[in-house]
């Protein structure tokens, strides 16, 4: 089977990633959408959080060390966390953070649109109304089936993540890590 890829490159905020099209039994580059650190970055967090001792406040700095990240751009998921009502947040020598809710109360859309927001990923821009190519009003009385398309995967990815939530994550962690994060909690 030859090489095969798409034409064009990668709308701003998307890049590419190899799959294997198994169909034809090709390799080509398909785009993704980028999502920002910080849904990664809070998840991971929720997730180190839902393993710490019930009532315990894990400080900013334990959290960005236990992942190696800034402990000054973590600062800023963490405080959309606590503002969605994910976590909760004390000052103090004895502060730092912890779930506002039980683990398994939280769903993995929480966390996300904490980060993120809840507006739709893709926003239509009615390009075929434009150029020498411009369809009609006559043949524009439907919604544009580009925009039809992304709304139905954005509605399917978030309800997804709507049935999932942080304890389901942590079900399926290995109990090897499980192991060296309640080590790591202990000692903080």
């Amino acid at each position: 089977a030859g090489r095969r890829r798409l034409r064009g490159g990668p709308e701003p905020g998307c890049a590419p990633t190899t799959a294997v099209l198994k169909s034809q039994g090709a390799c080509a580059k398909l785009w993704r959408m980028r999502l920002s650190k910080g849904v990664e970055w809070a998840l991971h967090t929720t997730l180190l959080l839902a393993q710490a001792p019930e009532g315990a406040w894990v400080p900013r700095k334990a959290i960005a060390e236990f992942y190696g990240l800034k402990e000054s751009y973590l600062a800023k998921y963490l405080q959309r966390l606590v503002a969605s009502g994910v976590l909760l947040a004390t000052t103090g020598p004895r502060g730092g953070y912890r779930l506002a809710a039980r683990a398994r109360e939280i769903t993995t859309l929480t966390v996300f649109e904490a980060v993120e927001g809840s507006a739709p990923a893709f926003t239509c821009q009615e390009i075929r109304r434009q150029g020498t190519g411009a369809a009609t009003a006559e043949e524009c009385q439907h919604k544009c089936i580009v925009h039809s398309l992304m709304d139905q995967a954005d509605a399917a990815w978030r309800a997804e993540m709507a049935r999932r939530t942080i304890a389901d994550l942590l079900e399926v962690l290995p109990d090897s890590l499980k192991r060296r994060t309640s080590a790591f909690l202990s000692a903080v």
